[in-house]
């Protein structure tokens, strides 16, 4: 079986770094164009154009929940319009840092703490980057801490080496199927990824 087109929209580098590294793992998709312009408010202004440019290449949309109730609410929000069917929408609760967090045992190998300080069920944290932000600060490796953490006077909630640590991190040693036990946002949208069959325009006429 061919692998399927996908274009990716994103709202930064590191929601780009998960979402092909879950793409890969899964291996029957072949990654086009990505799109990442800065945040979520590019996304929604954008996701009607995706809705459309879906019709000739699958669009998958990876966007974090931040103050919505649930994902219907923010899809229902975002797309005043009939989605079509290969515009695959998915997102993270409450933002993709949880996804890594779900993957206790590997990320507190990687920090060099006790996989017994990085919470359990991370759907369900309120602030997903701040908390991997304070266990970065408890890692016993200099060159993470001075990655992940934000300078000493800084008003920055990341530090200035975050989204290449953790890019590094989620591309040789984050395990998928081990955090999707963890986070139920990440099962769903694996399940719904591993599930998805496009329908072509000659199909829909």
């Amino acid at each position: 079986m061919s692998p399927i087109p996908i274009n990716l929209a994103v709202e930064d580098e590191l929601s780009e770094v998960i979402l092909r590294r879950m793409l890969h793992v899964l291996k029957n998709f072949a990654v086009g164009t990505a799109y990442r312009h800065g945040g979520f408010g590019y996304l929604r202004k954008t996701i009607c154009g995706w809705n459309q440019a879906a019709k000739g290449t699958p669009f998958v949309v990876l966007t974090d929940l931040d103050e919505y109730t649930c994902p219907a609410e923010l899809i229902a929000d975002w797309l005043p319009v009939p989605k079509h069917p290969n515009l695959l929408v998915r997102v993270a609760v409450r933002e993709v840092e949880s996804w890594i967090l779900a993957d206790p045992e590997n990320f507190s190998r990687f920090l060099g703490i006790s996989a017994n300080t990085v919470p359990p069920q991370t759907d369900d944290i309120a602030d997903a980057k701040a908390a991997l932000v304070a266990l970065g600060r408890k890692s016993r490796f200099s060159l993470i801490r001075d990655s992940i953490v934000p300078r000493r006077g800084s008003t920055a909630k990341q530090g200035p080496g975050y989204n290449g640590c953790l890019g590094q991190f989620v591309r040789e040693q984050w395990n998928i199927n081990a955090a999707s036990m963890n986070s139920p946002s990440l099962a769903r949208t694996i399940e719904r990824l591993t599930s998805f069959t496009p329908v072509w325009q000659h199909e829909e006429m």
